[in-house]
């Protein structure tokens, strides 16, 4: 595989633009499917670029189409998030947040950033590029599903749109625990399907010295969320995992009162449609019987979340390739299991061949091990990475359209 090397050169050089725009981000974050300051920013960051522009109704996401001058070929879409957590900040950064409770702990202000660096790097390939690359600046994947309002939205194309779907998309997420600049991906299942579970137990309320005149649903709510565990560990297969986790259990307003009711909120993660579809089945089952038993009422309700983040093998390869060509025989490593995380670039790879890579931002010579990882109020990246990730966006969508893979 022959890459320009130049990209490597170029990254580098752009490395103050693509960390000024991260840290003008990052200090202030925003939170679900409308971001308007960043969207701002980016168009500020790549006003002089030849980018053709399009947004939705629904998000404050954009798409911008870079055209190559190579002649009429495929499209490939990049992806990078964009929108923050509801959490503060402990870093101590310079740059820290300024707006309070809210804060960049997963790396989509990295993602934008080196997205970002990626369009200046392949605007000045454009005059070889054959087809076109679009560039994806995505709100809402904490949660809000802003990936799948993007394709509603018809900002990606389809049937229904004007504008056909791309033909490959690839995305890039950092990872603050695994090794400085080395990219990791996976064939298959890369990331689970994620869905929120609400349990209600409903008993009658009273003296809580005497539990016997009262149906008391906090006992029962226990006794549920170890059948929980009981039904994962004993009734799904080990080798197509399944999570249930029961996070959170509200009941009651003072030590001598029996509450009402108990409810619990937790999370679901599937590696399998079968198995997602076997837990939305038999939990209810299995909360109500237990219940029942007891003289109380069980209500499950779930929130889909996430599907499956599923990456295509010819993709994961093609990216292996990429890296090793630009960064050498040992910038990539092939993750023996998947990570029962979730990500809603899980919607784009629903609709279009492609793969997500991780990126390790760990600090060079920290270990990695013991570094705080996303979601994490002290989340920290390293920002010498981050041209190599920009660089390595560019080289897939270059590669891409020179023909390599599919």
């Amino acid at each position: 595989m022959s890459l320009p090397l130049s990209l490597v050169a170029q990254a580098s050089r752009l490395s103050d633009r693509i960390v000024s725009l991260r840290r003008s981000i990052h200090a202030e974050p925003e939170i679900g499917l409308h971001t308007p300051r960043t969207r701002d920013k980016i168009r500020a960051a790549l006003a002089h670029l030849p980018l053709e522009w399009r947004e939705g109704p629904s998000t404050t996401g954009l798409v911008a189409t870079l055209k190559g001058g190579g002649g009429e070929g495929r499209s490939v879409l990049l992806r990078g998030d964009m929108d923050a957590l509801p959490m503060p900040e402990e870093t101590g950064l310079d740059f820290a947040s300024t707006i309070p409770g809210v804060m960049h702990a997963c790396g989509h202000d990295a993602h934008v950033a080196m997205l970002a660096g990626a369009a200046e790097i392949l605007a000045e390939q454009a005059g070889t590029l054959k087809g076109e690359v679009r560039f994806m600046f995505q709100p809402g994947e904490e949660g809000y599903h802003g990936a799948r309002f993007m394709l509603e939205d018809g900002l990606l194309g389809g049937e229904d749109f004007d504008l056909p779907l791309p033909d490959a998309a690839f995305a890039l997420h950092v990872m603050p625990n695994a090794p400085h600049g080395l990219v990791g991906g996976r064939a298959g299942p890369l990331l689970a399907a994620a869905d929120q579970l609400q349990i209600t137990v409903t008993g009658r309320g009273g003296h809580a010295s005497m539990p016997h005149d009262a149906l008391d649903p906090v006992p029962i709510a226990c006794e549920i969320v170890t059948a929980l565990q009981t039904m994962v560990a004993r009734r799904f297969n080990v080798f197509d995992p399944v999570v249930v986790t029961i996070s959170k259990i509200d009941s009651g307003t003072a030590h001598n009162v029996i509450a009402d009711r108990a409810t619990m909120l937790g999370t679901m993660r599937t590696l399998s449609a079968t198995n997602r579809a076997r837990l939305k089945d038999e939990i209810p089952l299995l909360a109500a019987g237990i219940a029942g038993a007891h003289g109380l009422v069980a209500e499950v309700n779930i929130l889909e979340g996430f599907p499956v983040t599923l990456c295509d093998g010819g993709a994961v390869d093609f990216g292996e390739r990429v890296a090793h060509a630009m960064f050498g025989p040992q910038a990539f490593l092939r993750l023996e299991n998947p990570i029962m995380g979730a990500e809603d670039f899980a919607y784009v790879l629903e609709k279009v061949p492609g793969a997500m890579f991780f990126l390790g931002v760990s600090h060079q010579g920290d270990d990695w091990r013991h570094c705080c990882g996303i979601h994490s109020t002290r989340m920290m990246v390293d920002e010498t990475v981050m041209p190599q990730g920009a660089a390595y966006l560019a080289g897939l969508a270059a590669q891409f359209l020179a023909g390599g893979w599919r």
